[in-house]
């Protein structure tokens, strides 16, 4: 049997253990390394040989140095045209997951999805094939009516829609209360309020959807 080596990749320890253990059990397959970050990763895929990269799709770098979510995802594409590359993700952003399915060889997936299914979409990808998560697939099936319900950024006070500019080029919620003439928590509010209506969680998932749409980087 032909043994499919799989490189894992994911900033949160209990999470590459939990994949690796559950993947260990599985005939037909090797863990030939692991990374916890974007520099780390690509210093790994620069010297081991693997068939399928499994990798979360939001993994901040400290230094900034090496970007995460889509812009890695492409470089690595870029980088290793024949690797097979199994995308799982924490969002429900449907337009962060529709930029990301549309890359017709990326395989992805939910990180709610059970491990046979992650198993799946390992062996689909690796007979060079490509999965899309049960998830994924109902997310993206819901219906949009984009003359009623125009694009979340809109949605954005100006105020709001200024936050997040600032955040986005790096600016600490400090700094832009200083700029802005305003109290840190009324900052910490309208950039906590802004990601509500964009429909994201946490800073990487704001960057991932601010990727995803292209606005705000200039």
């Amino acid at each position: 049997m032909v043994q499919l080596r799989v490189i894992l990749a994911d900033d949160h320890p209990f999470v590459l253990l939990g994949i690796r253990a559950a993947l260990e059990r599985r005939a037909g397959v090797t863990i030939v390394g692991e990374a916890a970050t974007p520099r780390s990763l690509i210093k790994l895929l620069q010297s081991t040989p693997c068939d399928v990269l499994v990798t979360d799709l939001t993994m901040p770098e400290a230094s900034g140095a090496v970007e995460d979510g889509l812009d890695l995802v492409r470089r690595i594409r870029c980088a290793w045209p024949s690797l097979r590359i199994v995308v799982m993700t924490a969002l429900t952003n449907a337009a962060i997951l529709r930029a990301i399915v549309s890359d017709v060889v990326v395989s992805a997936l939910s990180k709610m999805e059970t491990t046979d299914e992650l198993w799946q979409a390992i062996e689909a990808s690796g007979r060079g094939e490509v999965y899309v998560g049960r998830s994924i697939i109902e997310a993206l099936a819901r219906p949009r009516d984009e003359a009623s319900d125009p694009p979340p950024v809109s949605r954005l006070s100006r105020r709001q829609a200024e936050v997040i500019r600032m955040v986005v080029r790096g600016q600490s919620i400090s700094e832009i209360a200083v700029a802005l003439g305003c109290h840190r928590r009324t900052v910490s509010r309208q950039k906590r309020e802004a990601m509500a209506k964009l429909g994201v969680t946490n800073d990487p998932g704001l960057f991932a959807y601010i990727r995803a749409h292209g606005v705000y980087e200039s």
